[in-house]
């Protein structure tokens, strides 16, 4: 029986069409109200539509409710609450309230506060966010809320993005006001996040440690093949894929994520989905819910869903290509140059406050992405460098020059592409080209962000770029505010002119994996924060704290506490993954090389006991190896052990991720190095763990 998409998406969604069906018409007037214009909703509303949801979620087979938040542990929480109210002699009714949509009370101590929380400062709240619609789940309707503490401060990522959203909007409809566009009352973010996977046999993923405490592979040699031929890029979906891909775009069709594209991607057993562009706050719930039934429809599938940056060595990671543009409540996208961009006024001012945002926060940018997975990626030959540049490509460039040096842009017709097959149909050239090098691309109506890693959260580097253009909109504000408007064309050349001076050292449109980019950037005066705790004390610099405090994005509290939870995040995670490769050396690889050796000790006696004078000179010869490699990481071990013993008793947390990263780090990869050089004269059927050659090929 053929599937029936239009049916069947947004099925399990409180979405605009229900709420028109469930709700009186002044009831719903006043909650798109409070959706469009961030009005205040009235607690009469919300027990009109809290009654509602109850009534549609029942008959959708639901039986419970939960406030859905992200709090700063980098996953998603809930609690589960019934519908049943007891009403006397064993009877009970099903009951939502309008009280119980709008507020609810998690346990705020039990997560990462930074200091904001002391354990018995348990109370915390969590607050129905209605621009973004509730859905069932697993027989739960689910309501994204807010997550703050009893005293106010925001400890999760919804509040941060919610606010960075409102002040661009605010920003961007001042200066379109000012520019002569005043139809236009509203400007949306909008994100389209593409997302890479890994998918491994679950039977296999569960003899791995490594796997299951952190997500990636601590120990293990390269195969024969690994991406070499760059066969798998959009290759053949193999059966278990296609059907796992399957049932995953209905399941998130079910729940109004609009998946679009899926392919094969470059690395051996990874993929990709990409969904359709939706505003920042729904398509970031959106993402984290896609990586949660990615997970869940793996299982099914008997496979698990791998999303860290990096869980194999020597093959490409995960990353998460963040898709950002500015939408207007008419239509228009502010970053379409048109077809003559040289004499866009609008559009120029749009990208210049956006070449000025990163360019001036280009440390926070990095930020927003550091975590210890995503420093195993940035840099490689997969993924773009630590240092933050922008690809403009050739035709923005050349205008943005031309406006520089006063020079008249000559803007060229769009291009035909020759192909040489006349049976092929005609089609035009884009107006620039695709970098995979560039962290930061323009891609012909969008700017698109590379670094984000597969796991990661898109409402961080969302919160980041919202808050620096809205701060940059606001700058150009001030200095065209007054201008006559016969007047405002010839000051938005001299304003991009200005701009284009001082900002244009963070372009680049070549090869960012290159030795050259790197002293080119240094020369520049770029960043170039290679890891995670080289990056993190920048949150907390004076320019920064400025920009967020001043767009009302975080308090000076919530800075600190959320520079204090990333550090610890950054150490833990380390330390997890330093204990899980100590276990797997101690009781699987050590005892599996003695068993090793023990066999070829075995076969020399009996070879010099059969034949007389035999030469095992070949048999010593890889003995003396394997013996050397067992001294060498157990020698190594000592030392991590050792090292993670000193770790444990430093007290400031800067200096403990910087040991974690400067020793614990390197003590890993010694171990590591060694240990897969021994693996490949180790029998396969006697490795305690999956190798990756069926890690890789099994699917």
């Amino acid at each position: 029986m053929a599937v029936k998409i239009p049916q069947m998406y947004g099925s399990l969604v409180f979405n605009d069409k229900v709420m028109r069906d469930k709700l009186p018409k002044d009831i719903y007037k006043a909650l798109r109200k409070t959706i469009e214009n961030h009005t205040h909703l009235e607690l009469d509303v919300a027990n009109s539509v809290a009654v509602a949801m109850k009534e549609w979620a029942v008959e959708n087979g639901a039986t419970h409710y939960t406030h859905w938040f992200q709090p700063m542990t980098g996953f998603t929480a809930e609690k589960h609450d019934s519908f049943i109210t007891p009403v006397g002699d064993g009877q009970i009714i099903m009951d939502f309230s309008g009280k119980e949509l709008v507020k609810g009370e998690p346990d705020a101590s039990s997560f990462p506060s930074g200091g904001l929380r002391a354990t018995f400062e348990a109370r915390g709240y969590t607050a129905w966010d209605p621009t973004s619609p509730a859905f069932i789940k697993d027989g739960t309707l689910y309501i994204p809320t807010a997550f703050c503490s009893y005293s106010g401060e925001a400890l999760d990522k919804k509040t941060p993005l919610l606010r960075s959203m409102e002040t661009l909007e605010k920003e961007a409809v001042k200066i379109l006001h000012l520019l002569g566009n005043t139809q236009v009352n509203g400007v949306s973010a909008t994100i389209g996040s593409e997302q890479e996977y890994f998918l491994v046999d679950k039977k296999l993923f569960e003899q791995r440690k490594d796997l299951i405490f952190t997500g990636r592979t601590l120990l293990g040699a390269m195969p024969p093949k690994g991406q070499e031929m760059e066969d798998h890029y959009f290759g053949t979906l193999k059966p278990r894929v296609s059907a796992y891909m399957h049932e995953l775009d209905e399941e998130l069709w079910k729940l109004g994520i609009p998946a679009k594209t899926k392919h094969n991607e470059v690395a051996p057993a990874q993929h990709e989905l990409a969904p359709v562009f939706d505003t920042a706050n729904i398509a970031a719930d959106h993402n984290q819910l896609t990586m949660e039934i990615m997970k869940k429809v793996a299982d099914k599938h008997g496979m698990v869903c791998l999303l860290h940056e990096k869980p194999f060595e020597g093959i490409n990671g995960s990353g998460k290509h963040n898709n950002w543009s500015l939408i207007t409540n008419t239509g228009v996208n502010l970053l379409d140059p048109g077809r003559t961009p040289a004499e866009n006024a609008q559009f120029l001012v749009f990208l210049m406050a956006v070449i000025k945002a990163v360019d001036e926060y280009a440390d926070l940018m990095r930020i927003s992405v550091a975590t210890a997975g995503n420093d195993h990626r940035l840099g490689a030959n997969e993924a773009p460098p630590a240092i933050v540049s922008i690809f403009l490509g050739d035709e923005l460039t050349a205008v943005l020059q031309a406006i520089e040096n006063d020079r008249f842009f000559d803007s060229q017709e769009k291009v035909q592409m020759e192909t040489g097959a006349t049976v092929l149909p005609h089609f035009f050239k884009d107006n620039t080209d695709r970098n995979r090098t560039s962290p930061f691309a323009f891609t012909g109506n969008k700017f698109e962000f590379r670094m984000p890693g597969s796991s990661l959260s898109v409402a961080g580097p969302n919160i980041i770029l919202n808050t620096a253009v809205a701060e940059a909109l606001r700058q150009f504000y001030k200095e065209l505010e007054g201008t006559p408007q016969d007047q405002m064309l010839d000051a938005v050349k001299a304003l991009v002119k200005r701009a284009v001076k001082k900002h244009k050292k963070v372009i680049f449109n070549g090869n960012g994996y290159t030795d050259e980019w790197v002293k080119e950037a240094e020369k520049r005066g770029l960043y170039n924060l290679k890891s995670t705790p080289e990056a993190l004390p920048h949150f907390v610099d004076e320019k920064n704290i400025r920009l967020f405090t001043d767009h009302h994005i975080f308090t000076r509290e919530e800075i600190f506490s959320r520079y204090e939870i990333w550090l610890e995040s950054y150490s833990k995670t380390l330390r997890i993954e330093a204990k899980t490769l100590q276990s797997m050396i101690s009781a699987q690889f050590l005892p599996t090389l003695t068993e090793s050796m023990t066999k070829i000790c075995a076969s020399i006696k009996g070879k010099r006991e059969t034949i007389a004078g035999i030469s095992c000179g070949a048999e010593e010869k890889l003995l003396k190896d394997m013996a050397d490699c067992y001294n060498k990481i157990t020698d190594a071990k000592e030392k991590l052990a050792e090292d993670l013993l000193s770790a444990g008793k430093i007290q400031d947390k800067k200096e403990e991720a910087f040991y974690y990263h400067d020793v614990i780090l390197k003590d890993m990869e010694d171990i590591r190095k060694i240990a897969d050089k021994a693996e490949e004269n180790i029998p396969e059927k006697l490795m305690p763990y999956p190798s990756y050659e069926k890690l890789l090929f099994s699917i």
